[in-house]
């Protein structure tokens, strides 16, 4: 790459399917922490969320399914006792590892988050 290419891609900005380039949306909660979620969700994540619940299989399993698939895509980060855990497998690991109250506050923070940033997308 010549010095005239890389000027280019300098001055080009973030390529347009990166998700890093939109601030994260935060929802907190006394007891269970703060979540950072990502504002923005690839077309491809899209289509696997609407075909998952569009899907056969049981309603409880697909509903369980359907919120685990959004907090994998969504979450940026979660700070819980002042423990903030970004890592992707981490945070998956923590949320299967939730309290009931923990849970229902990532159930509740992603309803709202996909209702306000992905009002084509049926909220879980």
């Amino acid at each position: 790459m010549g010095k005239r290419s890389r000027q280019r891609a300098r001055v080009a900005g973030p390529p347009a399917g990166d998700l890093s380039a939109a601030a994260p949306a935060s929802y907190s909660d006394p007891e269970a922490g703060e979540l950072e979620l990502r504002t923005k969700l690839t077309p491809k994540a899209r289509s696997e969320y609407s075909a998952l619940l569009a899907g056969g299989g049981s309603r409880e399993d697909t509903w369980q399914r359907a919120i685990e698939l959004l907090f994998e895509r969504l979450a940026v980060s979660w700070t819980i006792a002042g423990v903030r855990t970004s890592n992707q497998r981490e945070l998956l690991a923590r949320y299967r590892l939730a309290s009931q109250d923990e849970r229902r506050f990532v159930r509740d923070s992603l309803r709202a988050h996909v209702a306000a940033n992905f009002p084509e997308l049926q909220a879980p």
